[in-house]
């Protein structure tokens, strides 16, 4: 039986050890942008990347939820898509307004999203997105 291209890419994928590329920050492991990318197109040359426009904007906004940025990936030519939310430190959502709620230890707030943090926001969902190959 044949293996299908994208078969081959995820086992390929799946088995670099990136734990020599990760970061720490407030006490969480994550991998760069930047180094993901880079393992990507180590392996194929040809793979791209595109953030989705919203009515001409990188993010989709609802007044109650917050925002939420959206990316699609294509590596040996399967594109996948992927989806996240601005968040805080505390992985809040962020809206356009500062807001409270309370946890066991008190109240807690969120700051309004800046340009900023959308940027943050589509480089986590470009990480996430290529995680699904």
């Amino acid at each position: 039986m044949e293996k299908k291209k994208n078969e081959v890419t995820f086992r390929t994928l799946a088995g670099i050890d990136v734990s020599s590329k990760v970061d720490e920050k407030n006490g969480l492991t994550y991998l760069p942008w930047s180094q993901a990318w880079g393992i990507i197109k180590l392996q194929d040359p040809t793979a791209s990347y595109t953030v989705i426009d919203y009515e001409g904007k990188p993010y989709l906004h609802d007044e109650h939820l917050g925002y939420m940025v959206s990316t699609t990936v294509t590596v040996s030519g399967e594109t996948l898509s992927m989806h996240l939310p601005a968040m805080d430190n505390s992985h809040k959502a962020m809206k356009s307004h500062p807001y409270e709620y309370t946890t066991r230890y008190g109240k807690k707030s969120v700051a309004p999203a800046s340009m900023f943090d959308i940027n943050k926001a589509i480089m986590r969902c470009l990480v996430k997105n290529l995680a699904l190959f």
